[in-house]
C-alpha cells in the first residue's frame, strides 16, 4: 500500500519537475518517493528474519539443554548413598579476568574524572 502511494507521489513530483515551474527539488523528490515506499516492505522482512533467527537460536539453546541432561548423572537414591565428593570434581566458579592491557581501565579512568568535572562544574553553577 505505501509502495503504490509513494510511487503515485513520485509521478506527481515527475509531472511537476517537467512543467515549467518545475525545479531540481522535484526531481530528487521523484528518487526519494520510491525509496520512502520501500521502506515499509524492508522493516518488515527484517523482523521476520530477526524473528525467525531468534526462534532458531531458542531451538538450539533447548536442544543443547536437552543434552546437557542427559550427560548429567543421576542423582544419588537416598542421601546416605551419598559420598564426598574430591575436591578436583566439584564444580568451581568461573575465574574473573582482566582485560590484557591497562589501556581500557585507563580509558574509563579518564572518562570518570571527566564525568567528575562536570558535576563540579554544574553544582557551581547552581
Amino acid at each position: 500500500m505505501s509502495l503504490a502511494v509513494c510511487l503515485a507521489l513520485a509521478w506527481w513530483q515527475w509531472q511537476r519537475y517537467e512543467s515549467v515551474s518545475g525545479t531540481w527539488q522535484n526531481l530528487g523528490y521523484v528518487l526519494q518517493w520510491p525509496l520512502f515506499g520501500l521502506f515499509p516492505a524492508f522493516a518488515f522482512w527484517r523482523m521476520r528474519r530477526l524473528r525467525q533467527q531468534a526462534e532458531l537460536a531458542e531451538q538450539a539453546e533447548a536442544v543443547e539443554e536437552r543434552a546437557q541432561v542427559r550427560t548429567q548423572p543421576a542423582p544419588p537414591a537416598s542421601p546416605a548413598d551419598r559420598e564426598e565428593e574430591p575436591a578436583a570434581r566439584r564444580e568451581r566458579p568461573a575465574e574473573v579476568t582482566q582485560p590484557a592491557s591497562g589501556e581500557a581501565d585507563d580509558e574509563l579512568a579518564a572518562y570518570n574524572r571527566y564525568l567528575a568535572e562536570l558535576h563540579a562544574r554544574d553544582q557551581q553553577a547552581r
